[in-house]
């Protein structure tokens, strides 16, 4: 499938960055949501820092009263700073560190452009600093890489935290089942016409994934005092090596921290 963002919604336009690479997909989704009469707008996740996508969020976005932040990986943070001093506005982030001016953003917030209101939901786990943005009057939840248009995302140990993950997975998933949300627009990737489908299937993923970590684990390890049993700092790169063995070796780094966080999780300590 092709992905070049567009229009979506009566409120929402998607600018795609020109970012694209094995963890972006297609690159860094850029949301503009505007009031009905065009006149004023949020831009949330001005992405990278290139001129030319800048121009282009620019050109579409109108009167910017306010940048969004879904969380501060620069391929969705970068750029923030230099295009609201651009458009005149401020920077909100759940971080004090990506704010521009006083106002943060945080859960039960709700970010209003004229008759437009985007509620926020805290949704750690991918990041401790990750948040959604509900759209009422769409169905609509923006969630950046809390879910993704293609694929499954990374939590990232240390600052990725799968407990807290799979409680943002299964909130969604209440609001999905309540018809609250119905449509996905992603931080990367195509939108998700059928938010119930997709979290059931990121749930899904999750469980199967710990199962697959849980078996390597005990194969591992062995018997106690196994010569054999890898150290505890080898022990997240042979669990990658066993269970990620059908995923390009690229992408190997990117597994191992996704089982530091499994690991931790099932030790059942803090992230738990």
């Amino acid at each position: 499938m092709t992905w070049r963002g567009g229009w979506f919604g009566e409120h929402a336009e998607c600018v795609l960055a020109p970012n694209a690479n094995m963890m972006t997909l297609d690159g860094t989704n850029t949301w503009v949501l505007r009031e009905r009469d065009f006149g004023r707008s949020v831009v949330i996740d001005p992405g990278p820092l290139d001129e030319q996508h800048l121009a282009a969020v620019a050109d579409v976005a109108g009167d910017v009263q306010a940048v969004l932040l879904t969380h501060h990986h620069l391929d969705h943070s970068e750029a923030a700073r230099a295009f609201a001093e651009r458009v005149g506005c401020g920077v909100r982030a759940l971080d004090p560190a990506y704010r521009l001016g006083d106002e943060g953003l945080g859960e039960g917030d709700v970010v209003a452009v004229g008759d437009l209101e985007l509620h926020v939901v805290a949704t750690p786990g991918h990041t401790a600093d990750s948040l959604s943005f509900v759209v009422p009057a769409e169905r609509a939840v923006l969630t950046g890489d809390t879910v993704l248009g293609r694929g499954t995302t990374v939590v990232a140990h240390p600052d990725g935290q799968l407990g807290a993950y799979l409680d943002s997975l299964d909130r969604l998933h209440r609001l999905a089942e309540s018809r609250e949300i119905g449509t996905i627009w992603p931080g990367h990737g195509p939108v998700i016409d059928d938010a119930l489908s997709a979290l059931d299937h990121y749930l899904a993923h999750r469980r199967e994934r710990l199962a697959q970590v849980e078996a390597a684990l005990a194969d591992l390890r062995g018997d106690d005092g196994d010569p054999a049993a890898p150290s505890a700092e080898d022990l997240p790169r042979r669990v990658v090596e066993t269970v990620y063995a059908d995923v390009d070796p690229v992408l190997w780094g990117a597994a191992e921290l996704s089982v530091r966080a499994q690991l931790a999780y099932l030790a059942g300590g803090a992230d738990r």
